[in-house]
């Protein structure tokens, strides 16, 4: 049975949301964007849809890119809006909360603000975007990084963005957990190897009860081209 990488690692998230509350994404998250509409697809109505766009439980026709588009506004149930993303997180009401981060390091903390010394950076970046509010107050933070290398994942970030609830961090190679305030190499993707993640992880890697992911079945693959026939998950990788 063929499929890609982000086929496998679209599926990977959409499994770790089985049973899950609801998950917010933001702007730019074609990934996450397509592993809750798949999930949702897979496992019932229970898990609720939120996104920046305000929508709720939304059935798009088709996805976007940004995922701030007219699209994630369709068949919305009612209006929920950035703020109230917010308070829901405030008030211990947000299960799950995707974020992504230019560096990520061993202790799960994101820098999406500099690249280098904060005051001379070589490089400036977005910056947090709320996320120094979400991760510290949802339930469990969703990490996801299409490019997984040495300066992606790194001992120790340049700037600490956000730090807070991580739960998992996906990579196409792998998954890490947070465990401890540390990362933990939790499972493995059949299209890769342990080699290949400590040769482009720029920290130690530790595990416990190392296995490998399940290859993607017929169902979760007829779901998926159902969910994004058009591939908007590829835009990422």
């Amino acid at each position: 049975m063929e499929y890609k990488v982000s086929d496998m690692m679209v599926i990977t998230i959409a499994r770790a949301l089985k049973g899950a509350k609801n998950a917010f994404h933001g702007v730019a998250s074609p990934v996450p964007m397509t592993a809750i509409l798949l999930a949702k697809k897979l496992y019932g109505d229970s898990l609720t849809y939120l996104n920046i766009t305000g929508g709720v439980n939304v059935v798009p026709n088709e996805l976007s890119i940004s995922t701030d588009s007219y699209n994630l506004f369709k068949g919305t149930k009612s209006v929920f809006g950035l703020t109230d993303i917010f308070d829901l997180a405030a008030r211990g009401g947000l299960d799950v909360a995707f974020l992504s981060g230019v560096q990520i390091d061993k202790n799960a903390r994101l820098n999406n603000s500099v690249i280098g010394d904060y005051f001379k950076p070589k490089v400036r970046l977005p910056g947090g975007a709320g996320s120094a509010v979400l991760v510290p107050n949802c339930e469990r933070g969703f990490i996801w990084r299409t490019k997984h290398d040495k300066k992606s994942f790194v001992d120790k970030v340049d700037f600490v963005t956000t730090q807070g609830n991580v739960k998992y961090v996906f990579t196409p190679l792998c998954v890490f957990e947070k465990l401890e305030n540390e990362l933990i190499l939790k499972s493995i993707s059949p299209l890769s190897s342990l080699e290949d993640i400590k040769e482009n992880t720029g920290f130690e890697i530790k595990y416990n009860n190392l296995e490998y992911i399940d290859i993607p079945t017929e169902e979760e693959l007829k779901a998926l081209y159902e969910v994004d026939p058009d591939n908007i998950r590829d835009s990422e990788f």
